[in-house]
Formats: C-alpha cells, structure tokens, sequence
C-alpha cells in the first residue's frame, strides 16, 4: 500500500498531478479543491494517497492533509459513492465545509457536487453524521477557521448558535454560507441567538 508520495510535483492539471519520486512519475487525481492549494510545478510536495485496485485497472487518489484522505475513505464506504463521487464531493466542497454540512444534514449543499442526486447526499448525511459529529465533540477533523472546533460541537449541542444557523437557512442561505459567517464572529459567553444572527448577516452582508 502507497501511504504517501514525497517528490517534485511535475505536472498539474484540471483533477490530476504528477509527482515524481525516485526517477518514478506518479499519476495521482485529487479534488479539484486541492488544486489552488499546490504549489508551483517544480516545487517540493508531500500527498498523502489512497491506493485503489479495480478489476479494469488500478489508482492513486492523493491530498494535502492525512485527514482529507481519511474523508475520502468515508465517502468511498457510502453504499453508491465510489472514487469518482467521491472526488466529486471533495471537489465541490472543502473538506472541512463537508463536515459541517454532514453534521448538520444539509443535503442541498452535498447534492451540488456533479453526478451527487440528493438521495446519495442523504445516504453520505445518514451513514457518517454519528460517526463525524463524534470526531467533532472529541476535537477530530480539520478546522482551517478560528473557532470551527467550537462552532460545530455547538451546533452539536442545539444552543444559540445551532439556532442563529437555523434562523439564515430559512432566510435562503445555506448551511455552509451560515456555518462560515459564524465561524468569523467572535462569540460572547452570554450571546442569544438573535445577536449572532445579526453579528452573522452583517459578516454576509460586508
């Protein structure tokens, strides 16, 4: 099994790269969400890889961060959800913007990802919510913002800022785009849901 490839990143393109290691060229495909991430061909890079074997051939599925590889094997356990839908979702969605939507059951965002109907996004909310939303109250995953570790345990917990998210998804935003304004705010102890939701829009709004 491949874990990681550690070289010179030799080629890139729209969901695939090239890494060469030891006189070797390795064809990996990433999210498209990585892509931005890379740096420039010729620099240094590690990519953490997923090795999958298939009867029509084999493949290298690779990303920046041990966690991000670990969601994609998530979604490849999901009944209907193979490398491709996968890389799909990953491709739609940051990683840590797909934990938040999977903890909160927002299929709408996850159905956007290409080829991803809303009855796979169902099945991806209703196979890994307990299984993510249990990494969250326990410190897992990857929070890229300031306080996302407290953000999503809080919408674990149904306190004011659960309902402040609750409040901009019936006024047209989605989980995600509430989920991110709130994660901007810096929260008071003693906030209601009315200040964070007023704290959020202005953060929309700017």
């Amino acid at each position: 099994m491949i874990s990681f490839i550690h070289g010179i990143l030799a080629e890139k393109e729209d969901g695939y790269i090239v890494v060469e290691a030891g006189g070797v060229g390795y064809g990996i495909n990433v999210p498209l969400s990585v892509l931005a991430q890379l740096p420039t061909v010729g620099e240094e890079i590690k990519v953490y890889t997923h090795y999958a074997v298939k009867e029509d051939g084999q493949s290298l599925y690779g990303f920046l961060f041990r966690e991000d590889r670990e969601m994609f094997r998530r979604l490849i356990s999901v009944n209907g959800v193979g490398p491709k839908g996968a890389l799909a979702i990953l491709s739609a969605l940051e990683p840590d913007d797909l934990r938040l939507a999977i903890v909160t059951g927002d299929v709408k965002s996850i159905s956007r990802a290409q080829g991803i109907g809303q009855k796979t996004a169902q099945r991806v909310i209703l196979d890994l919510k307990d299984k993510i939303g249990n990494e969250f109250m326990t410190g897992g995953g990857r929070q890229e913002a300031a306080g996302g570790d407290e953000l999503l345990r809080a919408q674990a917990g149904g306190t004011a800022v659960s309902e402040a998210i609750d409040a901009l998804t019936v006024l047209g935003y989605t989980r995600i785009e509430a989920g991110r304004a709130v994660r901007r705010l810096d929260i008071p102890e003693d906030a209601g849901t009315e200040d964070i939701l007023k704290a959020a829009l202005r953060i929309i709004n700017k």
